[in-house]
């Protein structure tokens, strides 16, 4: 009998300040799990505007400690009360000065079960994310959910191979990229990037991208969220490209199994010859 996971993403625009934010996504965890999605993952810096398009240090108070802060905390209670894995793209504070692009995930008990750290940080114009973050020193863990084994890769490392290997090869079964990306500089990539991750390394993604317009700069980030399958099919429609969105789809793991049957992409990988990829 196949495994089928319900799963959802859930794009939207900054609302203006961060209860209000918040209260959105406390919200659509409740639409998701009233569809009956068994695991949500929510856009880049959810509770925030993309505040990397200027650079300004008022913005480091949006940084909070995980898993002791309270925007964890409240979630943490809403995945018990739903019965539903939240990941949640977060600010994070390990210590003064020290700032990470993070993603923390909840199990759907409202356990803690860890932490992914952004990879690669860009720093170019309205996306000035060195100003703000640490690159991530978390490695790439694999989280063993209530619902299956699940992974992170935060936006600009869509765009580095490495990780979404490393992903497969800890055993990941969906890999959520939340990310804020804008029109005209990433669109050609959006439809592309991901589903060959999928393809490559043969689970599925999940791509969230947030909508709008925001005050702090003219990027105009473009939704069209969606889950891709191994084949690089899309599990359904794409999300909007203007307005919020809840996506939840159907996501059945046989097809894992049988795509990975056909292509033996882990069996022929030739790990002894790519040494000189490391080097510097």
């Amino acid at each position: 009998m196949s495994r089928v996971i319900r799963a959802a993403v859930f794009q939207t625009a900054w609302t203006g300040d961060k209860e209000s934010m918040i209260q959105v996504h406390e919200q659509a965890a409740r639409d998701a799990a009233a569809q009956g999605a068994q695991v949500l993952c929510f856009q880049e810096l959810f509770y925030g505007p993309y505040f990397c398009q200027v650079q300004d240090p008022a913005f480091y108070e949006y940084a909070e400690q995980i898993p002791e802060g309270p925007v964890v905390r409240r979630f943490q209670a809403l995945a018990k009360e739903l019965g539903i894995v939240l990941v949640l793209p977060m600010y994070e504070e390990e210590q003064p000065g020290v700032l990470y692009n993070t993603a923390a995930v909840i199990d759907a008990d409202g356990s803690y079960l860890g932490k992914y750290r952004k990879t690669h940080i860009p720093q170019v114009k309205g996306f000035w994310e060195k100003f703000y973050f640490r690159p991530g020193n978390s490695g790439w863990p694999v989280f063993d959910t209530k619902v299956g084994r699940v992974g992170v890769y935060i936006c600009y490392d869509r765009h580095f191979p490495e990780g979404w290997r490393a992903l497969g090869l800890a055993g990941a079964e969906i890999v959520f990229n939340p990310s804020a990306t804008s029109r005209g500089l990433s669109g050609y990539l959006w439809q592309l990037e991901q589903p060959a991750a999928a393809v490559a390394n043969e689970y599925f993604v999940g791509a969230i991208n947030r909508v709008g317009v925001e005050e702090y700069g003219d990027n105009d980030f473009y939704g069209t969220s969606y889950f891709v399958d191994p084949e690089a099919q899309f599990v359904g429609e794409v999300a909007s490209d203007k307005e919020p969105e809840l996506v939840v789809r159907d996501l059945d793991m046989a097809k894992l199994r049988e795509v990975r049957d056909r292509w033996q992409f882990y069996r022929d990988r030739a790990p002894g010859a790519y040494g000189p990829l490391t080097a510097p």
